[in-house]
């Protein structure tokens, strides 16, 4: 089969955070990206300068998603706090979030994304409910634990109380 001749970088981006949230950062190589997309190693090289350049730009385009689905989420007929996470989580089904945080935490610029996302979602749910930053805690804490088992909480439940 000939390899594709170009391919979007939104989805050369969802495979790379699929391999952080599979494998890590260690798993990102210009070699596995390419096996996934089809796309040749030196294109990779010289779309994005280096691997680096590419994870990057892949994290970027991942806090602008989260970014993009908070303003959609906002915008939602549904003003209660359970219907914004709900509609984040659909939003964002296909996002590793605790994978694009993990590996933004050694870049500034992405900690400083990160942590503008947090404050904007935490404002967003503040707005709906008294326990805003609780809410978003407890969201938080479900995205990590519940694809490793933990599947006994129910976020639902919580936003009933604090609201």
């Amino acid at each position: 089969m000939a390899r594709p001749r170009s391919l979007p970088d939104s989805q050369v981006y969802d495979i790379v955070l699929a391999l952080i949230a599979a494998e890590g950062e260690k798993g990102v190589t210009f070699s596995s990206v390419s096996r996934k997309t089809g796309l040749a190693g030196a294109s990779l090289v010289q779309r994005y300068g280096g691997l680096e350049g590419m994870l990057k730009a892949a994290l970027d385009w991942g806090w602008a998603r989260l970014d993009a689905a908070l303003t959609e989420a906002s915008s939602a007929e549904d003003r209660s706090a359970q219907g914004l996470m709900k509609l984040m989580a659909e939003l964002t089904a296909d996002l590793p979030l605790c994978a694009l945080l993990a590996a933004s935490q050694r870049d500034a610029a992405l900690r400083a994304r990160a942590g503008a996302w947090r404050s904007r979602m935490e404002t967003a749910l503040g707005a709906r409910s008294e326990g805003g930053p609780m809410l978003f805690a407890l969201w938080m804490g479900q995205s990590l634990w519940e694809p490793l088992g933990g599947k006994g909480f129910k976020l639902k439940d919580a936003a009933r109380l604090l609201a």
